[in-house]
């Protein structure tokens, strides 16, 4: 009896983008940015060079990409921990609402994903070509967390002159903790300095750029 040939299963395009996208995450965080090759990408993901190829002809497109991802999990954070946020009671100050904020914003910013990201932003430094790639990707996904932190905000903070510059403000805060957080050896200075960020966002919301 002729047995039947085994039938393949369709992987559709989709599919395939995202098993590139989280192998690049993956070799990102575990072999750094100069350690991520599309050769590394491509065995990690399990696909053949022309589907690599295909979704993402060069390595930068490779690395927009995942710049993408990077933000569509962090907004995909923040917006559920937003929506939970308005039924929040805030204090007289205001802090609660704050704390809980800086909370979702911090959450969001941590793990895999957001290492990949450190990796990238560093690379991008002396890397001009790469810097070049990913500065049209940042601004876009700087506007669009920017609209999900006024969520998470809330008034009067939302709508103050300086708002804008304050959340920038702890995003880069929030990276360079991470970045310096091997080199700490007190293990109480990073809540001290969000702590401190804290105290100061309703008068850097309320300051006029």
């Amino acid at each position: 009896m002729t047995e039947r040939p085994t039938k393949r299963r369709h992987i559709a395009p989709a599919e395939t983008r995202r098993k590139l996208i989280d192998a690049t995450v993956a070799c990102l965080v575990a072999f750094g940015y100069s350690g991520t090759t599309t050769q590394r990408v491509q065995t990690a993901a399990g696909v053949s060079r022309g589907a690599l190829l295909h979704h993402f002809p060069t390595k930068p497109d490779l690395f927009v990409g995942a710049i993408h991802y990077v933000a569509e999990v962090q907004a995909a954070q923040l917006r559920e921990l937003a929506e939970r946020l308005p039924g929040a009671v805030p204090d007289p100050a205001g802090t609660d609402r704050i704390t809980k904020a800086v909370g979702a914003v911090r959450q969001a910013m941590s793990g895999a994903t957001f290492l990949a990201g450190v990796e990238l932003w560093l690379a991008a430094r002396t890397d001009e070509s790469l810097r070049a790639t990913l500065m049209p990707a940042e601004r876009q996904v700087g506007k669009e967390l920017g609209d999900i932190a006024r969520l998470l905000f809330g008034e009067p903070y939302a709508s103050g002159p300086g708002f804008e510059i304050a959340f920038d403000s702890l995003l880069q805060l929030l990276r360079g903790l991470a970045l310096t957080g091997v080199l700490r050896t007190n293990p109480h200075t990073e809540e001290q300095v969000i702590d401190a960020w804290i105290t100061v966002f309703p008068a850097l919301c309320a300051r006029t750029p």
